[in-house]
């Protein structure tokens, strides 16, 4: 049966003539998590991933979406007249070749220049130009949202120079260093984790995300911060003040960005800034199109924010152990569904000092539901049995920074076969974390090494084995990353760089059958330097115990005995201190040397 929501939206095409209508997942700063007020994609179609996008006819409707949610995907879309596309499949068309295809002769495109960002928007102009049409910025989802939720307007908080190392003039001053390279007089920032971070704020405005809702518009002697004046504190506003940043109105910023533009060079990001911004750029002197000066700077954690970073991975250490000591010692005993246990995880971060919140929704994922990727629970979810596996990935924010952590428990008895898998996403994990590299590898460099035990066996995972993670920020952040192959788009991942965070998760899923990661998150160290270059390591950042009753012996060579060892004996002397009693017995037995 085809949805009300998208029959309201087809109405809303014809009083247009709008022949195909595109709905992206994104909100107006290209956010990976945009809230609630920006899930037009979600609301029409009911697929609750978070990536995909919609894109719908007078009698067809198509959605993409990358492998994590294929299975999530059907299960969503089933009945709802709604066709998936699965993303990067053989024979499986791009979103431009099937909107090329179902784009009539002289036909509209449509879509809400606020959530597309320049690149993606100047393609689908020049798709709907070759066709004799044009494109529409409309937001026609808005047109048809019954009760669409508010804009949201949580209150922003600063973070202290003790936590962040580095000053707002500080930051400021590197950017506009970028910007005078460039030729630019003005800079145009609408990223939300590139403006929290140079700001030194953050907000509540987006889902496990500490951001506010902002744009940012820089010159070399001012800047001007447009974000809701009710988040904003009389103090905080202060403060921008004595750094120069003016305080605007965020809704007032289409209108309000044409005149500061006029007459200069606008250096801006076509990847990030949105349609209708890029639209304001008309009466500037010219654009430089160059990605935000703030992603490097930001993926590179200055010494005060990694020790704070080890801090936090200690806290959430204590805090999963607790988890895992009391799902070991308590299943079969009392009944634990997944949404239990995602909650008694969640409690005992809530015991840690200066914890903020989750960095993502947690995946508490049982036998069979471990296979899909980015598992939600409906309800309470599966019960736990005392067998087979128990997938968890979590993570939280706190003032020292953010974590990001994925154990596969084993409940009771597990088969040859299950153990045999455990131990090659064990072995991958524990190689790339204990990589050595020469300075200018990137993550294409290292991906094998974390692989290569699954592909010995004819096995993959459909992700990539890593990615960025900010600074109490966003837990996926670029631009560094560890995939086997670049992004369609570019040149590739950043170069590994002292300070970058990377999460190292490889993994196995059987559809059906059950799922495996294990996810640490490693910093990237100077090792030492002779006649060959500078060599680089990785530091294990996460502290929390790996479980030793799923692993098959057999398959551990020396080396990777060593490694577990040495892991283990780091866990047990971080966390042994924050412990007592029976959780303390258990932790030195999980960790015990083998």
């Amino acid at each position: 049966m085809v949805r009300r929501e998208m029959e309201l939206l087809r109405k809303a095409m014809v009083r247009h003539g709008v022949s195909l209508c595109l709905v992206p997942t994104a909100d107006a700063h290209e956010s990976e998590y945009p809230g609630e007020y920006f899930a037009a994609r979600k609301y029409l179609s009911g697929f609750t991933g978070s990536a995909g996008t919609l894109a719908v006819s007078d009698a067809w409707a198509g959605l993409w979406t990358d492998a994590r949610y294929f299975l999530q995907a059907e299960r969503e879309l089933a009945g709802s007249g709604i066709t998936l596309y699965r993303m990067g499949e053989e024979e499986v068309p791009s979103l431009e070749e099937e909107l090329s295809a179902r784009l009539p002769e002289g036909g509209v495109l449509a879509f809400d220049g606020t959530v597309v960002n320049r690149r993606l928007g100047s393609a689908l102009k020049d798709l709907a130009e070759g066709k004799g049409g044009r494109v529409l910025l409309l937001d026609l989802p808005g047109e048809v949202w019954e009760g669409r939720p508010a804009l949201s307007c949580e209150p922003v908080f600063p973070l202290d120079l003790m936590y962040v190392g580095e000053s707002r003039r500080e930051k400021l001053s590197k950017v506009r260093a970028r910007m005078q390279d460039a030729g630019a007089g003005i800079h145009v920032e609408t990223a939300l984790d590139d403006t929290a971070w140079l700001m030194n704020l953050r907000g509540n405005d987006v889902p496990c995300n500490p951001v506010f809702l902002s744009y940012l518009v820089l010159s070399m002697e001012q800047a001007w911060l447009f974000a809701e004046k009710g988040a904003v504190s009389e103090d905080i506003r202060k403060e921008l003040l004595e750094d120069g940043v003016e305080l605007r109105d965020y809704r007032a910023f289409f209108e309000e960005l044409p005149p500061l533009c006029e007459g200069k060079t606008v250096m801006a990001d076509s990847r990030k800034v949105n349609e209708q911004a890029w639209g304001c750029f008309r009466a500037a002197a010219g654009i430089v199109d160059l990605p935000n000066p703030v992603a490097d700077f930001k993926a590179v954690k200055n010494s005060v924010e990694q020790e704070n970073l080890r801090k936090a991975h200690v806290k959430d250490g204590v805090a999963v152990t607790k988890f895992l000591y009391w799902l070991k010692t308590q299943i079969g005993k009392e009944p634990i569904t997944e949404g239990a246990a995602a909650s008694y995880l969640e409690q005992c971060r809530k015991e840690q000092e200066h914890y903020l919140g989750p960095s993502f929704a947690t995946i508490a994922a049982y036998g069979e539901h471990g296979a899909i990727v980015h598992y939600q629970a409906k309800g309470d979810g599966a019960c736990l049995l005392p067998e087979g596996f128990f997938l968890v990935d979590s993570g939280g924010h706190y003032l020292e920074g953010t974590t990001d952590v994925t154990r596969t428990v084993a409940l009771g008895p597990l088969t040859a076969g299950q153990k045999k898998h455990f131990t090659a996403v064990l072995k991958g994990m524990l190689a790339l974390g204990d990589a050595k590299f020469l300075k200018g590898c990137r993550g294409e460099s290292l991906d094998y090494a974390a692989r290569e035990p699954l592909w010995a066996m004819g096995l993959d995972y459909r992700h990539g084995t890593g990615h960025g993670v900010g600074y109490v920020l966003n837990v996926h952040e670029g631009p560094n990353a560890f995939r086997w192959r670049p992004p369609l788009e570019g040149a590739g991942t950043a170069v590994l760089l002292p300070g970058m965070v990377t999460s190292d998760e490889p993994g196995l899923y059987l559809a059906g059958e059950y799922g495996i990661r294990t996810e640490n998150l490693l910093l990237c160290k100077a090792a030492e330097k002779n006649e060959y270059g500078q060599f680089l390591e990785f530091e294990h950042l996460t502290m929390v115990p790996i479980d030793l009753d799923a692993v098959d012996w057999t398959q551990m060579d020396g080396r990777d005995i060593r490694r577990l060892n040495r892991y283990h004996g780091k866990v047990r002397e971080a966390l042994t201190p924050y412990l007592e009693g029976g959780g303390l017995q258990w932790l030195l037995e999980a960790t015990r040397e083998v």
